[in-house]
């Protein structure tokens, strides 16, 4: 029996930390344990003992072994005296423990263990502890016992194999699965040879909670270990011809993973996802029930140099999440350029808070025009956002995130305050003039989430502004409908003075039987129906508008003047658009034909003597120039 060794054992003298079975003979050295006349007193200890043992001379020679070390090694004893010990026991395949072994040669250690697999000569193999100290005095050289760890080891590598396997489906878990992308992950693994890129299939199953709910977790166990066959047998398949197979890990619930290491590039992983969809997708017969299910893949490949298995599994959840929001039963690859949109919009989230209060919004203004002759009656007030870093923000950037987490209610009552105060500062700056209403916006979780009544009322008594002057703007789909605290909070605020005009009328559930029993005085067209009135039909080469588009528009500004609602047609751009709402009726326009949202400083440039800036073009009392 001879040690394994991933290199030939160093045959060179002490001074260069070995010693060659010809140098040791060559040389004086202690007599062989079965040759002194006067054995030492552990003699009888050492050759009765059952732990295999042997004796070593400073030169590293075997100088004597007992029987039990003879047996480990199937062996002899009196043909392993004369043998170099760093040989039997492969001792030089490891750097560190051949220098410790060489140390305790001269004497400058004062023990050595370590742990070593050797081959019997018949191709059985065994793991050994090789423990290695010094005998009672400095000439009598070194001690070497042996002990077979073979059952040990075999115990740790079951226990190691349970840890790291999932035992619904026996496929690796998510500890090995992360340890084999840490290794593969790391520059050695693929430096020197393989392709240098990696590639992650991440799937769940869509409707798995279903089948736990209404058929059991055993049948859902059943599924599982179903949907790991052929997870495997895919990955059987796509390895088939290359140098592995990609790994296929449960990563908890109905979470799985394929791992492609020295991937291809994205078709491979496209080939393999398409082929995972195929394969989950095909019914399940599980103890005589048949069970669909389909499956959604995050697909990941990039390359591996300056990636971690954290940014991967984050790219991989992301995408998959991506997959199952565009309707599941779908694979995605991921896109950098999409990510960078949500991490774009997680940094907003995570700041709009703290730039409430930092003071980051401001508010600009955009002028609400009297289409009969064309003077300016109001301002709808757009909050901008000033991000240190993203720059200029227009609403629909933040509002939604603002919205979900709740912010909407501080930031929309600062804009409340903020638009009321600056009407009424206009009011007070020009006396002479007809005062200037204010619209604001408000989201319906501004009505649930926060006393919005209260918030008005005590908003008015501090700028002063009449009730009157101030326009709230609420979605169609938040008021068509309005049950509840929503319609009592709308007839509070009526009752009070306030106008109430519905946002974007037209696009959302246009509940007319509705409309007439909400406290509404302002419909305001969306700008799809204003679009089709933009072309002149005398022009040469115009584009002929859609009579259908007068129509419709025409029929609801006749149902709001008959139900006392005046109506404002957002998107207004062109002369065209502008004399055609006129003449059937529009009240008010608001778009870039008259001004694009602007400044409080700018507003008050323009109040005056006004014309029809529809049609009169003259600097004076236009309000901004055709974009």
């Amino acid at each position: 029996m001879s040690g394994t060794s991933e290199g030939p054992a160093p045959t060179a003298d002490l001074d260069r930390g070995a010693v060659t079975e010809s140098d040791a003979c060559a040389s004086p050295r202690t007599e062989p344990l079965t040759t002194r006349t006067e054995p030492p007193a552990y003699h009888s200890v050492f050759t009765a003992a059952p732990l295999a043992m042997a004796v070593i001379d400073r030169e590293g020679l075997v100088v004597g072994v007992n029987d039990g070390f003879g047996a480990l090694l199937g062996s002899p004893p009196d043909a392993l005296v004369g043998r170099i010990a760093a040989d039997l026991m492969d001792l030089a395949s490891d750097a560190r423990t051949w220098h410790a072994y060489r140390e305790m040669l001269r004497g400058r250690e004062a023990r050595l263990r370590c742990t070593r697999r050797l081959k019997h000569p018949d191709g059985q193999s065994a793991w050994v502890q090789v423990t290695v100290s010094p005998l009672t005095t400095h000439d009598e050289g070194l001690l070497m016992s042996v002990t077979d760890i073979s059952a040990h080891r075999e115990l740790q590598g079951r226990l190691r194999h349970l840890q790291m396997h999932d035992p619904v489906t026996r496929l690796p878990n998510r500890t090995l699965f992360f340890e084999r992308l840490t290794a593969a992950l790391e520059a050695e693994s693929y430096e020197e040879n393989g392709t240098g890129r990696i590639g992650l299939c991440y799937l769940d199953l869509d409707g798995f909670k279903a089948v736990n709910d209404t058929l059991g977790h055993r049948v859902g166990d059943r599924l599982l270990a179903a949907v790991a066959e052929r997870l495997t047998r895919c990955a059987d398949e796509a390895g088939y011809a290359r140098a592995s197979a990609p790994l296929v890990a449960r990563l908890g619930g109905d979470e799985f993973a394929l791992l492609v290491e020295d991937s291809t590039g994205t078709d491979q992983l496209a080939e393999l996802a398409e082929s995972v969809l195929e394969a989950i997708q095909a019914p399940f017969d599980l103890a005589g029930r048949r069970v669909s299910v389909s499956a959604s893949i995050g697909v990941v490949e990039r390359q591996a140099a300056g990636t971690s298995p954290t940014a991967l599994m984050q790219a991989a959840d992301t995408t998959l999440y991506w997959a199952k929001a565009d309707g599941k039963a779908r694979w995605t690859l991921f896109d950098p350029e999409r990510n960078a949109h949500r991490m774009t919009r997680q940094a907003l989230a995570s700041t709009l808070r703290p730039a409430i209060e930092r003071g980051e919004f401001v508010l600009e203004y955009q002028p609400l025009v009297g289409m009969d002759n064309g003077r300016l009656r109001g301002v709808e007030a757009l909050v901008r956002w000033n991000h240190p870093q993203f720059g200029v923000l227009t609403p629909n950037r933040f509002i939604g995130l603002a919205e979900e987490d709740g912010s909407i209610v501080p930031l929309g009552r600062w804009v409340l305050v903020t638009a009321c105060r600056q009407a009424r500062r206009w009011q007070l700056e020009h006396p002479d003039e007809p005062p200037l209403f204010v619209s604001v916006n408000v989201a319906v979780r501004q009505v649930w989430d926060s006393d919005l009544v209260a918030d008005v009322a005590e908003t008015l008594a501090e700028t002063g502004l009449a009730p009157h002057l101030l326009q709230l703007e609420l979605t169609e789909s938040a008021v068509m409908g309005s049950s509840g605290r929503p319609l009592q909070v709308l007839q509070a605020l009526s009752e009070m003075g306030v106008g109430i005009a519905i946002d974007d009328f037209g696009t959302g559930y246009s509940n007319l039987a509705y409309l007439s029993r909400l406290p509404v005085s302002v419909l305001k067209l969306d700008g799809s129906f204003v679009r089709g009135f933009q072309y002149e039909s005398d022009k040469e080469g115009a584009v002929p508008p859609n009579p259908a588009d007068e129509v419709v528009v025409e029929a609801m500004i006749q149902l709001a003047h008959r139900l006392g609602l005046t109506v404002t047609a957002e998107c207004v751009e062109t002369s065209a658009q502008a004399s055609r709402l006129r003449r059937i009726g529009c009240d008010t326009g608001q778009g870039w034909l008259y001004s694009r949202p602007v400044s409080p400083d700018r507003i008050s440039e323009l109040l005056g003597p006004g014309t029809d800036r529809a049609e009169s073009p003259r600097a004076g009392n236009q309000v901004v120039g055709n974009p």
